[in-house]
């Protein structure tokens, strides 16, 4: 099966060609209205194609726990479209800061200790209690990493999410680009000499049956005053290294 992240500046065309597509893909949090233009627009796609609601904003890693309101909004959208699949990401956004929890509005990485674990897989499984489903979990493209202190357990990436698949009962979302994108940045560091073995070796690390669907994207180069980093930015072509790497996720967890 293959299907497309539906953005908005392609609604209209998509609406008029319809394409050969196995499903659209769209960011949950765009569609929380109880009505209005883009709520339309997501049953007219519906109406042709299986939906598959990826979220940004659920912050599935907060040690704060989940936001009510959020959870409220995705079960009421899960409802109304029926997706074929519900997804977000391995990250964290809500936090105390100042004395009141803040959203960062953006996909902070986890430290990848048994607490955290711990953190992310009850929430994880708030979230299939309350929607009556499984969902997917995405690995993150990550421009930090954190250290764990000597009385942690840290855990490898690979580990770490295999270890959430397992307890939760959740699936992996495997973003390919996403791995590449680290592995680019970690050798800008001098973390990896091989940024390509070190992706198919990630990919090898993770159980076949842990995966329910793989994500491609573009990336970008990005060098200013502050230093040179590499971004997975979603308006980039999809670069040849991660197509091969691609093949080589088909190759090991099949077509899903």
């Amino acid at each position: 099966m293959a299907g497309i992240g539906w953005r908005h500046p392609h609604y209209g065309e998509l609406l008029e060609r319809r394409p050969g597509l196995d499903f659209l893909e769209v960011h949950s949090e765009n569609f929380f209205a109880s009505g209005g233009a883009a709520l339309a627009v997501l049953e007219q796609g519906r109406a042709h194609y299986p939906i598959s609601l990826h979220g940004v904003g659920l912050s599935l890693g907060s040690a704060v726990g989940l936001d009510p309101w959020h959870l409220d909004q995705l079960a009421k959208l899960v409802e109304r479209i029926d997706p074929v699949r519900v997804s977000d990401h391995a990250s964290f956004a809500r936090g105390h800061f100042q004395g009141a929890v803040v959203h960062a509005a953006d996909l902070l990485p986890l430290p990848f200790t048994t607490e955290a674990l711990d953190v992310l897989c009850a929430n994880v499984g708030q979230v299939q209690d309350r929607l009556q489903r499984p969902i997917l979990v995405e690995n993150l493209s990550a421009y930090l990493t954190w250290n764990a202190s000597d009385e942690e357990q840290a855990w490898s990436e690979t580990s770490f999410l295999a270890e959430l698949a397992r307890r939760s009962g959740c699936q992996l979302l495997v973003d390919v680009n996403n791995i590449y994108v680290n592995a680019l940045n970690a050798q800008r560091d001098g973390r990896v000499t091989d940024p390509v073995r070190c992706c198919r070796d990630w990919l090898d690390a993770i159980p076949v049956g842990a995966v329910g669907e793989l994500h491609l994207a573009g990336h970008c180069h990005v060098s200013d005053a502050h230093g040179d980093i590499v971004i997975d930015d979603h308006g980039s072509r999809v670069c040849d290294a991660v197509w091969d790497l691609y093949r080589h996720a088909v190759h090991r967890f099949g077509a899903v």
